[in-house]
């Protein structure tokens, strides 16, 4: 389930400038994708006058029970009342109020949390301004649930985008457009339009020109290739696999994890002229990740269907996930693995990493990852206090493991060839026997992946 992959609002901004300490703990967690989005629950009983009577106090007291529900870690009352009491201060200090008086609660409990909230929205006078506190006091509250910055409140809009990022859809660009023909154009007519196009800007000198045509020959790859036209203008899904080969070196990069990326995968192997390859390199730099799920499958290519994969912990409790796919029979011909990372490998990717690396499948080169990895899901919230739109909270559901068994975030999946060494490209013999491969790493680790 940031670079971050999330978009924010400036209030959003604000806060992170403005964070403050939740009582509910340190722990070590993980960031990635939205995995699903879960059925709304049911709103408890409103069982505080507060609650009756302040539609913005009972937006914030629902948001407070889905977080006790669905949250990785069940906080206690105490530790919620104390992360909404000082998330309410801290949200009358972004508006100018300063009243401690406002904040005090009477009982360390949800009904002294319910009634402090109520006191808090009551120093707002207008509709507007009651909305925009409530609003504020549930952002920072989940800002700062640990880790900081991976809880959120999601708005419809938001919703929105965040299913187009995880299904590597970009509304704002369309590709046909770089080159100026009629989007559904044949592949003649894109094969026509970027020859001519390619040919202009290369002539030219200008960085804007050269930029330019990277866009160009990126959106003609796309497009002049059939299956991933298909894809494009059936859905807009641009494509997360791109492949190489290097002598006896089958090269796949991986941009990031979307719904199409299983079935590029066994594109690129079906595609690859298996019989006089011995190795591969799968390239996970600057991969934000995407749904657990797919590494799981992914997994299955190598291993087979329903074999251990990896854990999820959450509460005290390491859930184990199976692989849930077939093993691909050519994959067999790759006895030599590398996994190229670096310090914006993130999420899945990282979780895939890991995984490979404790199987024994691949040896990782490059950078250790950034060190993102809980699971997250959408809650919905049925109370909502603004008419133009719905709400979710995004909240982490459960944490990510390395190859020890240890959490993955803060520390990130260690390489075993850091390029920052001097004598990385000595090292490889070490862990690599094919000359092919090795000689692939030396020429294209330390540089831009390959698209």
């Amino acid at each position: 389930m940031s670079p971050t992959h999330r978009r924010r609002s400036l209030i959003e901004i604000i806060l992170v400038l403005l964070v403050v300490g939740a009582l509910v703990g340190g722990y070590y967690l993980y960031s990635g994708y939205m995995q699903k989005h879960a059925s709304a629950p049911t709103p408890a009983a409103y069982k505080t006058a507060a609650e009756r009577s302040d539609i913005y106090v009972r937006f914030d007291m629902e948001a407070y029970d889905s977080i006790v529900t669905n949250y990785w870690k069940t906080p206690s009352d105490a530790d919620m009342s104390g992360l909404f009491q000082q998330s309410a201060q801290k949200a009358l200090t972004l508006i100018g109020i300063n009243d401690a008086s406002s904040t005090r609660v009477s009982s360390q409990d949800r009904a002294g949390t319910a009634a402090m909230l109520g006191n808090a929205l009551s120093l707002a006078t207008t509709t507007s301004a009651k909305r925009t506190l409530s609003t504020t006091i549930l952002q920072v509250a989940l800002y700062n649930l640990p880790p900081a910055g991976r809880d959120e409140l999601l708005s419809q809009s938001d919703q929105v985008a965040l299913q187009q990022e995880v299904s590597n859809i970009n509304p704002t660009t369309n590709l046909y457009d770089k080159l100026g023909v009629a989007t559904g154009s044949s592949v003649a007519t894109v094969d026509t339009a970027y020859a001519q196009k390619s040919a202009a800007l290369a002539a030219s000198s200008s960085p804007e020109a050269k930029q330019e045509l990277s866009e160009v020959t990126y959106a003609h790859k796309v497009l002049s290739a059939t299956q991933d036209k298909s894809r494009y203008d059936t859905s807009q899904v641009e494509p997360t696999i791109f492949s190489s080969v290097f002598g006896r070196t089958l090269y796949i990069y991986i941009s990031k994890m979307s719904p199409t990326t299983l079935q590029e995968f066994q594109e690129a192997i079906a595609g690859a002229p298996a019989s006089s390859l011995d190795s591969m390199v799968i390239d996970l730099r600057g991969n934000i990740g995407g749904s657990l799920a797919d590494a799981a499958s992914l997994l299955g290519y190598f291993v087979g269907n329903n074999q251990y994969a990896f854990d999820l912990y959450a509460e005290n409790t390491f859930n184990v996930i199976r692989t849930s796919a077939d093993i691909v029979p050519a994959l067999a011909n790759y006895r030599d693995i590398a996994i190229l990372t670096d310090d914006m490998t993130q999420s899945t990717a990282e979780v895939l990493t890991a995984s490979l690396k404790r199987m024994h499948l691949a040896h990782v080169v490059g950078a250790t990852t950034r060190g993102w990895g809980t699971v997250e899901n959408t809650f919905p919230l049925l109370t909502s206090t603004d008419a133009s739109t719905t709400y979710a909270l995004l909240l982490v559901r459960a944490i990510t493991l390395r190859d020890d068994q240890t959490p993955i975030q803060g520390r990130g999946v260690d390489p075993d060839v850091k390029i920052s060494d001097s004598d990385w490209k000595a090292q490889l013999p070490n862990y690599f026997h094919s000359e092919s491969l090795i000689a692939a790493l030396r020429k294209e680790a330390d540089q831009k992946p390959i698209q």
